[in-house]
């Protein structure tokens, strides 16, 4: 298990592939809490993400097994796409517009952004503030824009790795980033929320 440990996570899929089940689980503990993370965030129900999570992990089996992955990028980017896609087609199911109401108490709490602020206590404090209002008006975006929000801000991904892992053009994650940040603005206006850090 240490040689596997040294491995990246496309050889490990590659392993998996080839009959090495240990390779697999590897692969599934060092992308588990990300991935869900990631799913929880949009679908902002814990059973439904777990439902979700599950469906995910099938599918990437499945086409495992079915020798359809390419190393072409990063594994997690490619399981990504797979959950997103899994998500976009339960929205399908569900018939609603695409838009998801927050689920009481998710205060995206989870989400950890003290690693972008810096200095001294009282900056601390106006900048948590900040950074709690951003998140409560990031809940009230639609799917679409909280998901580049979430990917570019808090997994750093580059808007060509969003593009690829929510299957759609550079200039189309561009355009829901740019639409994410006029409403976020929109919003903090008709509040009166101040959205500068210090």
């Amino acid at each position: 298990m240490d040689k596997l440990n040294d491995l990246a996570d496309e050889q490990l899929a590659i392993l998996y592939i080839e009959g090495n089940n240990r390779a697999f689980d590897l692969l599934l503990s060092r992308n588990q809490s990300k991935l869900f993370s990631y799913i929880l965030f949009v679908v902002r129900d814990q059973n439904r993400a777990e439902d979700i999570f599950q469906e995910t992990f099938v599918k990437v089996i499945t086409k495992l097994q079915a020798g359809r992955y390419v190393v072409s990028g990063k594994f997690s980017a490619w399981v990504m796409r797979i959950a997103h896609n899994v998500m976009m087609d339960w929205y399908r199911e569900q018939r609603t517009q695409h838009i998801v109401e927050p689920a009481e108490g998710n205060d995206l709490s989870n989400i950890s952004a003290k690693d972008l602020l810096d200095g001294n206590i009282e900056n601390m404090y106006v900048n948590t503030q900040v950074m709690d209002d951003v998140k409560k008006m990031m809940n009230l975006l639609p799917p679409t824009q909280r998901e580049v929000v979430y990917m570019r801000y808090y997994q750093d991904m580059s808007f060509k790795e969003i593009a690829e892992t929510t299957g759609v053009s550079i200039n189309t994650s561009l355009g829901r980033m740019r639409y994410a940040i006029l409403n976020m603005r929109r919003m903090a206006r008709k509040y009166g929320v101040a959205l500068q850090l210090d």
